[in-house]
C-alpha cells in the first residue's frame, strides 16, 4: 500500500468515471450544475481496491478500533465492502454493515444487515460516497443509534461543501472525507 499514490489514483479514477459537469437534481431535492456518481469508479476492480485501501487507513486512524463500517443502501454499500474486504486482508477485520431505507419487509424486518458479528455497544463508522446536505448520512447515524451502536465518525468520499459536514457534525459526530468539491472543479 501507498497511501499518497492510492489516493492520487482514486481521485483520477473518480474524475473520469464519476465526475459529469451537466445539470443535475441531487438525492436532497437540490439542483446543481455537476454530478459525481462515486459508484461508478469503486464498482471497477481497480476502484474497488483504491476504496478499500484509501478509507481503511482513515477507518485504522480512529481509536480505539472500530467493530463495522457501513450506511445507507446504496451508496455506502460499495465502500463498506471495499473497506471490510482490505481489512481482512490487511490483518485488521472491520466487518461491514447495510443500513435500509426501509425495514425488511418479511422475515425478522430487519433495519440493518450484517449486524450478526457487530454486537449492541459497538464502535461503528457510517460511510458516504458524496456529501451534499448530510441527509443519507444523517439517517444512516440515526438507525445505528436506535440499533445501540456507538457512532463514532462519518467518512466520505467526497464532501461537495454544501452544509452537509455542518449538518453531520451537529449531530455529534465527526466527519471526514478524502476528497471536496474543489478536487474536481477548477
Amino acid at each position: 500500500m501507498n497511501p499518497p499514490t492510492d489516493r492520487a489514483r482514486l481521485l483520477e479514477l473518480l474524475r473520469r468515471l464519476s465526475f459529469e459537469r451537466r445539470k443535475v437534481t441531487l438525492a436532497s431535492g437540490k439542483e446543481s450544475d455537476f454530478y459525481i456518481d462515486c459508484k461508478r469508479a469503486a464498482l471497477t476492480a481497480e476502484g474497488h481496491v483504491l476504496v478499500g485501501r484509501c478509507l481503511l487507513a482513515e477507518v485504522l486512524a480512529v481509536q480505539p478500533l472500530v467493530r463495522g463500517v457501513g450506511g445507507l443502501t446504496l451508496g455506502a454499500d460499495p465502500i463498506a465492502s471495499a473497506i471490510a474486504l482490505t481489512s481482512f486482508l490487511e490483518g485488521h477485520p472491520v466487518d461491514a454493515f447495510i443500513v435500509r431505507k426501509e425495514p425488511k419487509g418479511h422475515g425478522t424486518g430487519q433495519w440493518i444487515e450484517g449486524r450478526t458479528t457487530i454486537p449492541d455497544g459497538s464502535r461503528v463508522i457510517v460511510l458516504e460516497d458524496v456529501v451534499t446536505t448530510g441527509g443519507s448520512a444523517l439517517k444512516a447515524i440515526e438507525r445505528c443509534r436506535a440499533e445501540r451502536l456507538e457512532v463514532v465518525a462519518c467518512l466520505a468520499l467526497v464532501d461537495r461543501m454544501e452544509g452537509g459536514r455542518e449538518a453531520i457534525e451537529a449531530s455529534g459526530v465527526p466527519l471526514r472525507s478524502l476528497f471536496t468539491r474543489q478536487d474536481f472543479l477548477p
